[in-house]
């Protein structure tokens, strides 16, 4: 089996299983947006040493730490989570419009877009928190279809 249908069969998958088990999927996604966080703040933190940068790249993994060790507390606030992630993003995208070091600016208005989307997304998750796994099940599964039928 090549790659890519492989990798589509299990985007197919994860997303049926977003949809069937959005309680599940919302903590999973909890912890994995949490360890996102971390590892964004990490960057942050070691791509440049700027002040701007240690200062976001803190703050994300302050509050990754906390979205991925206090589950119970905060899986219910799956659209703030959503509303940090996009302010963050945008932020780091914003950072490296105006730094010039080692991000290209394609990449910089491509992190803006998706911090505008996951703060729309967060938008749509404030009223329903099961929006947000609905949501991801069926990209996933429109991803999985494209993936497998790539040739």
């Amino acid at each position: 089996m090549e790659p890519t249908k492989g990798s589509g069969i299990l985007a197919i998958i994860l997303g049926l299983i977003f949809i069937i088990c959005p309680i599940f999927s919302s903590v999973a996604l909890t912890i994995l947006i949490g360890l996102s966080l971390i590892f964004l703040g990490i960057a942050l933190i070691l791509s440049g040493f700027s002040a701007f940068n240690i200062i976001i790249g803190i703050l994300a993994i302050i509050v990754g730490i906390g979205f991925t060790f206090n589950i119970a507390a905060l899986s219910f606030l799956l659209g703030l989570q959503f509303y940090i992630i996009g302010i963050l993003i945008i932020l780091t995208g914003i950072t490296g419009l105006f730094s010039g070091q080692g991000v290209s600016k394609i990449t910089s208005i491509l992190m803006i877009l998706v911090g505008i989307i996951s703060f729309a997304l967060g938008g749509l998750s404030i009223g329903q928190p099961l929006y947000a796994p609905i949501i991801i099940g069926v990209a996933l599964i429109i991803q999985g279809i494209r993936l497998y039928l790539t040739e």
